[in-house]
């Protein structure tokens, strides 16, 4: 489809993206799931309750499809429609910019007067100038937070050398050269995952790190500002990530020219998620990041007033949000309960219509002790995990398997969200068992190499070389050992005679 043929397929995807936006996409990787199919058939008053009654053994692990098949198909006419090549097995097809300002139009991340797809530099010093002082003075105190911690994780990883037979080999880490930045503009605006993101990116060494974020408010653009980033994208979904993967090639009458970006990060809705999916290979990603979600393990000493309102604080993101309970004592439950009810009651719109939606898939766990809490942990992998019991670090220190751990009543979630300095780009949906957060490592490389400096103090691992090569039947590789031989004649030689 050329971009005057557009018409009735990015109307429908528009209203699409009006009724099913959120921050974050539906559940991707997998998710904790009941046994039962209504929150009825859970408890006899479980529909009276935001965090449903349930049993440990009606926690179950259910295994999803990473990103919405829907969105998927729409992803992919999205980036098919703004790649320059009309061949779907090339990958030389940059971006037009003529068909990118087109779609972004008609899915309104910009506006129709709009002539350009970028935010400039000085627009973001502007709307950082115009900030009250109050505002100015937090960014900048979230930002030295996270830059330290980056600046920390970044000096942890160095070059390295060691001896081998004749030689030497090591390692180098160095940065990708450019990285993209995705910030969701959805529901609320997230100026904090601009500088989550780009903030780690500059720390890592990135030469070039291109933001995306669609329709940004002054203080997202003033994030931009205080993160440093070099491009600004004010564009959102898989026309975004389709930028930032395949570039823009040259400067033009919207905008400048954008690089091919080496790996992209961030949070999205179900159409980034998608398009994340479908660029990966080519370049590298974060995750496919889902519904955000917080789990408590709470004991007697719990401050239950506080639990409500970390559960509260999650639920709020989106009403696919998940705040779940786990607890050794029914009072505590109880209790969380009735805080929620009271809490929500003075929660004003629209946060408050929806957390009570995202209550609808919370949930809150009486277990024996606290070690089947544990358990039960380990086997969600959530997002956040937060531990309010006695001897909090030594039960933190039990579990294996979370995003983030928040550890003792004052350490709040919500404190990672705004800048305590790890970052708040964590894995959901149960990946944290097989992989952690955004961090600099994200934008690192490690590569290795080797020497020969001492051919004759090299043969041991010549002659073994040359053993492994015939076992594995690769007699190729055995002669090239043997041409580094200084005890035995190379097959290929001996052929000749």
């Amino acid at each position: 489809m050329r971009p005057k043929e557009l018409g009735l397929f990015v109307f429908v995807q528009y209203l699409l993206i009006l009724q099913f936006k959120t921050t974050f996409c539906f559940p991707i990787v997998s998710k904790v799931a009941f046994n039962h199919k209504t929150r009825k058939e859970m408890s006899v008053d479980s529909s009276e309750k935001y965090l449903t009654p349930i049993t440990p053994d009606q926690v179950r692990l259910e295994i999803k499809d990473p990103v919405d098949s829907t969105a998927l198909t729409q992803a992919k006419d999205i980036i098919k429609e703004l790649r320059t090549s009309d061949d779907d097995t090339t990958l030389d097809g940059t971006v037009d910019p003529a068909r990118l300002m087109s779609v972004a139009k008609k899915l309104g991340d910009i506006s129709e007067t709009m002539t350009t797809y970028i935010a400039t530099k000085d627009e973001c010093k502007a709307a950082f100038e115009g900030l009250s002082d109050v505002d100015r003075n937090a960014l900048e105190n979230i930002h030295a937070r996270v830059l330290a911690f980056a600046t920390a994780q970044r000096q942890s990883v160095t070059d390295c050398v060691i001896d081998i037979p004749g030689g030497k080999a090591g390692h180098t880490v160095s940065p990708c050269s450019a990285a993209g930045c995705y910030a969701p503009g959805g529901r609320y605006p997230l100026p904090s995952s601009v500088i989550m993101t780009t903030v780690t990116a500059k720390a890592a060494g990135c030469k070039t790190v291109v933001l995306a974020s669609p329709r940004p408010a002054p203080i997202t653009l003033a994030a931009a500002h205080v993160a440093g980033a070099d491009l600004f994208l004010r564009i959102g979904g898989a026309q975004a990530i389709a930028t930032m993967a395949y570039g823009i090639e040259k400067d033009n009458e919207f905008g400048p020219s954008i690089p091919r970006c080496d790996t992209i990060v961030g949070p999205g809705n179900k159409w980034v998620t998608a398009a994340k999916s479908i660029v990966q290979g080519y370049c590298g990603i974060d995750m496919l990041a889902g519904p955000s979600e917080v789990l408590v393990i709470a004991d007697e000493t719990a401050n239950t007033e506080v639990v409500a309102a970390d559960l509260i604080a999650q639920a709020e993101h989106d009403v696919v949000a998940r705040a779940i309970l786990l607890s050794d004592d029914q009072n505590v439950i109880d209790k969380v309960e009735t805080a929620v009810s009271d809490q929500l009651a003075s929660l004003p719109e629209p946060n408050k219509s929806t957390a009570q939606e995202a209550f609808r898939q919370s949930f809150a766990v009486l277990c024996k002790d606290i070690d089947e809490c544990i358990k039960i942990s380990d086997d969600i992998a959530p997002e956040h995990l937060e531990i309010q019991t006695k001897n909090a670090m030594e039960v933190g220190k039990k579990c294996s398997n979370y995003g983030g751990l928040f550890v003792g009543e004052h350490a709040a979630e919500v404190l990672g969200d705004y800048g305590a300095g790890p970052n708040h780009t964590l894995p959901t949906g149960g990946t944290g068992r097989y992989t952690g957060g955004l961090s600099v490592f994200n934008f690192l490389r490690i590569r290795t190499w080797m020497r020969i400096d001492d051919q004759k103090e090299s043969q041991s691992m010549v002659n073994d070389s040359i053993v492994m090569a015939r076992l594995e039947g690769l007699e190729g590789h055995a002669r090239a050992a043997e041409a580094r031989s200084l005890t035995i004649e190379p097959a290929y030689k001996k052929t000749k005679m």
